[in-house]
């Protein structure tokens, strides 16, 4: 028998498509609790989260992370940077950007695990989600300090990804099949 915590998971889907309206604030605040108890290796709790919701400064973001995409190694990242029709955040309404304290144990492992709890949360109260990590992009370019000023990013903070949420403009589909051979036994 599955548990509702199994079948959130099993349903959940990236949103790539979401309606204009923007999210509650007890919307919000739920799906960043679910971060905030996160695991975190010794507790360190190694995260830090900033909540966007002001349509121009999406727009910077995204300018900035595609114009650092254009001279990325690899070809289709490159693709995404110079196509001015794609849109790193997909118009969400509400972007999380998940940023982790660079002296922390592991940041990176604790704030994909808080932004996890975040996009299966955001499930539950059936509201679209989306994990990218090509926001980043934004700062290593030029105006990185003045985008973690204008964010107010904590010093020794390393955004590493984004959270899109958002009413769902599409019913979800069906999850792509699963890779086969992908776990092994030992007893």
């Amino acid at each position: 028998m599955k548990t509702q915590v199994i079948e959130t998971i099993l349903k959940r889907r990236s949103t790539r498509v979401f309606d204009d309206a923007q999210l509650k604030d007890t919307e919000i605040a739920e799906i960043i609790q679910a971060g905030l108890y996160a695991p975190s290796a010794h507790n360190n709790q190694s995260w830090h989260f900033t909540v966007i919701q002001n349509r121009e400064l999406l727009t910077k973001l995204n300018h900035e992370s595609k114009l650092i995409a254009q001279k990325h190694p690899i070809e289709d990242i490159q693709k995404m940077g110079n196509n001015p029709n794609f849109n790193i955040f997909y118009n969400a309404p509400t972007v999380i950007l998940v940023s982790g304290d660079e002296k922390g144990m592991m940041a990176s492992i604790d704030c994909a695990a808080a932004t996890q709890n975040m996009l299966i949360a955001a499930e539950s109260l059936d509201i679209g989600s989306c994990w990218v990590g090509f926001a980043a992009f934004a700062f290593a370019g030029e105006n990185a300090e003045s985008l973690r000023t204008e964010l107010k990013i904590p010093a020794d903070f390393k955004p590493y990804f984004a959270v899109l949420l958002g009413y769902k403009k599409n019913p979800d589909g069906n999850a792509p099949k699963r890779k086969e051979n992908k776990v092994n036994y030992i007893k």
